[in-house]
Formats: structure tokens, C-alpha cells, sequence
């Protein structure tokens, strides 16, 4: 006497691609709206923007090139950074971007730009040498950064 071995199926019932198929749209639908009430706008990206910048134009500066400058401008919707012929963007999504010298106090950054000049060592050169400058980010918050006398990037204001 032989023992019979049922047939395996294989493959999925109809109930179980069902569930996935609702499982995968809830989470999807839960997903875009968690994205799509949120400005494109991020402090942290301008902060990593402004320390890219800020590093290729020290670069230039220490390798003796001419483009040792970094400049910031503001347009109706982003803020470029232009350095050593390279330029990013960011979408501004509300936000407005100024700026203070040594403590002097805080000036719109101008469509036309503001340009910040490196010395042969990396140190701020211009508007005003050696000096730090701060930014100050408006939007939904309000974010500061510091771009010190002797050229380093860091979040808050310069002491």
C-alpha cells in the first residue's frame, strides 16, 4: 500500500494579489502625501551649497587662480552660487536669503549678487578682509549660518 501525496499547487491565491495590490496603494497614497505638503526648500541643502561654493573658490585662491571669488544671488525663485566657473542652484520655495558683515546689520542678498573674495590662503578677502559674514535664511523658519573670517562653513552665527 502506497500513501497518495496531494498535488502542490504553486503560485499565489487571488486573495493574497489582492492584499498586496491594496497593501502597495495604501502606502503609496500615504507616501505622496507626506511629500506634497512640503516646500522643495531645504536649510540644510543652502548650508552644503554655500560650503561647496565656498570650497572651490578657496581652491582657486590657493592655487593662485583668478576665479577666487564666490558669489550669491537671488533671483524670484532659486539662489545660485557661482565659484571657479562652476554654479548650483537652489530652489528658494518662499525663502529669502540676506547677509551681515563683522555685525553690521542684515541685507537682502541683491539679484545682482553679493561677491565674497578668497586670499592666497583661503581667508575672506572681500567685502571686508579677514571678517566673518553671516546668513540668515527666512521662509516657514529661520535658519543661520556662518561663513567665518578664516573660511569655514557651519551652521549659526559667527561669534
Amino acid at each position: 500500500m502506497g500513501t497518495k501525496v496531494a498535488p502542490r499547487s504553486s503560485g499565489f491565491t487571488l486573495v493574497e494579489l489582492v492584499m498586496v495590490i491594496i497593501l502597495i496603494g495604501v502606502l503609496s497614497a500615504l507616501g505622496v502625501g507626506l511629500f506634497a505638503g512640503r516646500s522643495a526648500f531645504s536649510p540644510l541643502l543652502a548650508t552644503q551649497q554655500l560650503s561647496s561654493a565656498t570650497l572651490l573658490a578657496q581652491q582657486a585662491a590657493l592655487a593662485g587662480n583668478t576665479s577666487d571669488t564666490l558669489t550669491i544671488r537671488q533671483t524670484s525663485d532659486e539662489l545660485l552660487f557661482s565659484a571657479a566657473s562652476s554654479q548650483f542652484s537652489l530652489q528658494r520655495s518662499g525663502a529669502t536669503m540676506a547677509y551681515s558683515v563683522g555685525g553690521d546689520p542684515f541685507t537682502n542678498v541683491p539679484s545682482g549678487g553679493v561677491t565674497i573674495g578668497f586670499d592666497d590662503l583661503g581667508r575672506v578677502a572681500s567685502p571686508t578682509p579677514r571678517v566673518s559674514i553671516d546668513f540668515r535664511i527666512t521662509g516657514d523658519s529661520t535658519f543661520n549660518l556662518c561663513l567665518s573670517a578664516l573660511g569655514a562653513v557651519f551652521e549659526g552665527t559667527c561669534p
